[in-house]
């Protein structure tokens, strides 16, 4: 058997290239019934996800071990799959102060794909090992391969590369855990069921991944102290929306009024963390900073004047 019909034997049996009897009528549909089918066919999205989250624990577990090591996390994808880690990793900074290489996003073909499809890319398994190398991994970088598929031979190489450096790995696809057979740490494996265009994977399983991909990166950095109760405290004031989210967010914390919350936040140049410590321990400028480094970062053991450890979390 030649290389193309082992391919096309694997794709008429993935759970993604099945077709839907939902939407086998589709073509005939008026316009709200094509979109009823869609949004019927989204509900089952969230519930997919749901099934997976103690994988989706462990994940998180395995990301927060690596950042309190200096680690990074690495998104790795093709396509639909690599521009969302990408988007993922590109909205950690704004919302949670975290420096760039933090948590990146590679994609088969490279930047050029972001905008333009390079299918052909993704069909290059050694080019994952070779993004991974240019961005020097590490082992103590988590790298999570992102395949709708499960079977993208550019993200099956660079997880495969990055188990053989000693990286903790993860795998998000939406095909069922008993046909994974790829060695990872953590599968992550929400299956939604045939989509509504047959294959077209940036459907329900794209919003399966977007939702996990919300889950792993918001939940680490609760848990590395980056929120307070529910809201950003380490976002980077860099736009005017930004600055006076800050502002409010010091207001609803603290009870101070617009002009006293400016102030305060005008004194630590914009620091929401040490803002709120300064106001509710009382606190000078000094002392908040000195209660935000014992407490390593985390703003409730600081306010409280506790020492914290990220590895106590």
């Amino acid at each position: 058997m030649d290389d193309n019909a082992r391919l096309f034997a694997e794709l008429k049996d993935l759970a993604t290239e099945q077709r839907n009897p939902a939407s086998e009528g589709l073509d005939a549909l008026d316009t709200a019934g094509i979109l009823e089918v869609i949004n019927q066919e989204d509900r089952r999205v969230a519930e997919a996800v749901g099934t997976q989250l103690p994988y989706i624990t462990q994940a998180v577990d395995l990301i927060v071990a690596a950042f309190q090591k200096g680690g990074r996390l690495i998104y790795v994808g093709a396509g639909t799959s690599g521009r969302l880690g990408i988007l993922d990793a590109s909205e950690c900074p704004p919302t949670y102060g975290t420096p760039p290489e933090m948590v990146q996003g590679l994609i088969a073909g490279g930047l050029e794909a972001v905008f333009r499809s390079q299918e052909g890319a993704e069909d290059r398994r050694e080019d994952g090992e070779r993004d991974l190398l240019a961005i020097d991994l590490s082992p103590d970088d988590v790298v999570c391969g992102i395949a709708a598929s499960r079977r993208t031979p550019y993200v099956v190489g660079a997880v495969e590369f990055a188990r053989s450096l000693g990286c903790a790995t993860l795998f998000i696809t939406c095909t069922p855990r008993s046909n994974f057979n790829i060695p990872v740490d953590v599968a992550i494996c929400p299956v939604v069921g045939p989509e509504v265009i047959m294959g077209s994977t940036r459907m329900k399983s794209g919003t399966a991944q977007k939702l996990v991909l919300n889950m792993l990166t918001t939940a680490s950095m609760v848990r590395i102290g980056k929120v307070y109760e529910n809201m950003m405290v380490d976002l980077q004031m860099t736009s005017k929306k930004l600055v006076e989210r800050s502002k409010r967010t010091v207001m609803q914390v603290t009870g101070l009024d617009y002009e006293a919350a400016s102030a305060v936040l005008a004194q630590t140049g914009g620091h929401v963390k040490t803002a709120l410590v300064m106001v509710l321990a009382e606190v000078d400028l000094a002392e908040a900073i000195r209660r935000l480094e014992a407490a390593s970062g985390f703003v409730r053991p600081a306010v409280n004047g506790t020492p914290y450890s990220l590895r106590e979390g």
